[in-house]
């Protein structure tokens, strides 16, 4: 039977609030509205289940939350207040619902000079105030996860891992790339046990990765790489796996396979406090790229949360250190026309005062006998 998704902590989301409220403080602005529902549910632990209608939440820099939404909620908890909108008339929605919000939300902001918004915010809806998109900031500012945060994304990594079991038992040589990834994405939402927030992300076989292709079928002697992101009320696992088509890998594929995972192993002794995610992906890099001919063409991971791609990044464009509280992705692979797809592997992690704690568990094999 499916699990229920572990509630957010009251507490807790107030500590996330009072964390964003030091940081408008430092920034000079007087509060923050995102529309965002991921970053909603993180700061209130109300979680907008409707995907069509919006929601939206205001953090005054005093530490005053208000929560809009059309539902019939109430204040407490780490809501001190809730304005209700209208989104519909006889269930007809309307055709500006942010502009339905925008409405109720404007008259709680006249007495604030410059708010921070995040990308989703529709700052042109917004009246009497100054918008500053804080998003990368706020990435940084809440990539420290919570107890009740790791818990929520354990469910997210466990829902994931019951789609790869499935996928284990059912690829074979003529099975349609969609079929797939449909019958991935209904063990995924059964083992949630509600609608998925997010889902996806690569489901082509014999290529690095991609979306599923239409009546595409995948072939005999094709590596098949899934990577998979569970998104449940916003909290999403990032995993990859990597199998051969038909059971009976190439030597070549499992030599390239024993590779990565050899270098897997020493990119997770680099998981720990004060690590430079530009020197850990510099070494990854050096290790995989050009091994036997074949290329590491991406990232080596990144972190993991309300967000596909979060805060620290192992990519040499960011200078980011591993900080306690990460929870990162770590992803190394090799590709090449001889390995009809190629490899990659992918388990996520929580920094922690000692290195790290793997939170994900699926073995990290090409075949069920494997």
């Amino acid at each position: 039977m499916p699990a229920s998704p572990p509630p957010l902590d009251s507490a807790s989301c107030r500590t996330r609030q009072q964390r964003l409220c030091r940081y408008l403080e430092k920034a000079g602005l007087d509060g923050a509205v995102f529309f965002n529902r991921h970053y909603v549910y993180t700061l209130s632990g109300y979680w907008h289940e409707q995907p069509l209608t919006p929601v939206a939440i205001l953090v005054t820099r005093e530490g005053e939350t208000t929560v809009v939404t059309h539902a019939e909620i109430e204040a407490g908890g780490a809501i001190d207040r809730v304005a209700i909108y209208t989104p519909n008339h006889l269930f007809t929605l309307k055709p500006n619902l942010s502009a339905c919000v925008a409405e109720v939300l404007n008259p709680r902001l006249e007495p604030l000079g410059s708010i921070g918004t995040c990308e989703q915010t529709p700052a042109a809806l917004l009246e009497n105030v100054s918008c500053r998109d804080i998003t990368e900031n706020y990435q940084y500012l809440r990539r420290k996860k919570e107890a009740d945060e790791v818990r929520a994304l354990e469910h997210s990594i466990q829902c994931a891992d019951r789609t790869y079991e499935l996928a284990l038992q059912t690829i074979e040589p003529g099975l349609e790339e969609v079929e797939l990834m449909a019958a991935m994405l209904e063990e995924a939402t059964f083992a949630a046990g509600e609608f998925l927030s997010g889902w996806g992300q690569d489901f082509q076989s014999g290529v690095p990765g991609g979306f599923a292709r239409p009546r595409r079928q995948i072939e005999s002697g094709e590596l098949y790489i899934l990577d998979i992101g569970v998104g449940i009320r916003g909290y999403r696992s990032d995993l990859c796996r990597t199998f051969a088509v038909n059971g009976v890998p190439t030597d070549e594929q499992e030599e390239a396979h024993a590779r990565v995972l050899e270098v897997m192993n020493q990119g997770e002794a680099l998981l720990r406090p004060g690590q430079s995610c530009r020197a850990m992906f510099e070494q990854i890099h050096a290790e995989l790229d050009g091994w036997n001919g074949y290329q590491f063409i991406h990232h080596a991971g990144h972190g993991i949360g309300l967000d596909a791609h979060e805060v620290p990044r192992i990519n040499p464009a960011w200078d980011d250190t591993f900080e306690v509280g990460d929870v990162v992705a770590f992803e190394p692979g090799i590709y090449g026309t001889a390995l009809r797809g190629g490899i990659r592997l992918e388990n996520n992690y929580l920094i922690t005062e000692g290195g790290h704690r793997q939170l994900s568990h699926f073995p990290l094999k090409l075949t069920a006998s494997t």
